[in-house]
């Protein structure tokens, strides 16, 4: 029987609020066993481009990367971000290693290719390095990664951060019992965008189409789900949508949105 891994992706509102930051990583801490964080970038990376005077362009949700917000997101996520968690956790007894992409070639990425759209420095996983990874994860170090990634030829690449979780579980799967955790500030996935008690227990693939038909899944909830069959159809075991406050509650089962393919 394989030992049970959870990855668990961390949204970027949490890590802008610092108190429900602060509670996350105490549960996450908690957990028993192998465990990897992954996080996003929040808002910090936006606000000192702002400081700097170096303009942001967005494109549904995504950040256009030029050169120099590159430098500003790689400063913030691996550095800054990557380094406050891991210092976090220490002190809450959970011995912890961060990582980019680009750390003992962690994860490989290349630089995306868009037939209308040249989304600059952003990067689509190729690879992830199992081997080194599990090695991290068999001393015992809790895995928190930066959503960095390198293409091998000294190129740095922003990348997602929900893709790099989905990846790195997928790429663990062979080696752990694996579940993937999507935690940000909502309770999970929900019929209604504005009410939080809306949460659905449970989506099948079937169930998926249907709630796409009929229009009952929020847009930005999309790419999640997506992500989140593409991993359970690669060996990972559950993915678990939920709120980032409520960390043990989604890994029992008795809050959040649970995404499972049929028996």
């Amino acid at each position: 029987m394989l030992e049970k891994l959870f990855v668990v992706k961390i949204g970027g509102n949490i890590i802008d609020d610092d108190a429900k930051l602060a509670a996350f990583l105490i549960s996450f801490a908690a957990l028993k066993g192998k465990k990897i964080l992954v996080h996003g970038g929040g808002k910090l990376a936006t606000r000192l481009a702002e400081e700097m005077k170096v303009p942001q362009q967005m494109v549904d949700g995504r950040r256009i990367t030029d050169a120099e917000t590159l430098k500003i997101v790689t400063m913030v996520y691996a550095g800054y971000i990557n380094k406050n968690i891991v210092a976090r956790l220490q002190a809450h007894g959970s011995n912890a290693i961060g990582l980019s992409g680009a750390d003992g070639n962690a994860i490989q990425a290349h630089k995306r290719v868009h037939p209308t759209l040249d989304y600059g420095f952003v990067g689509d996983v190729d690879s992830v390095n199992a081997p080194l990874l599990k090695s991290l994860l068999d001393q015992d170090l809790a895995i928190v990664l930066a959503p960095i990634t390198h293409d091998k030829q000294g190129l740095l690449l922003n990348t997602n951060a929900d893709t790099i979780a989905q990846e790195a579980a997928k790429g663990l799967s062979g080696h752990y019992d694996v579940e993937l955790i999507y935690s940000f500030e909502k309770s999970g996935v929900l019929l209604d965008a504005n009410d939080d008690s809306t949460v659905i227990a449970s989506i099948t693939p079937a169930y998926y189409q249907q709630l796409k038909a009929a229009q009952k899944i929020f847009a930005g909830m999309i790419p999640k789900l997506d992500n989140a069959f593409a991993a359970l159809n690669s060996g990972v075991k559950k993915v678990i949508i939920g709120k980032a406050e409520q960390l043990q509650q989604l890994i029992a089962g008795s809050s959040g949105t649970t995404i499972i393919n049929e028996q």
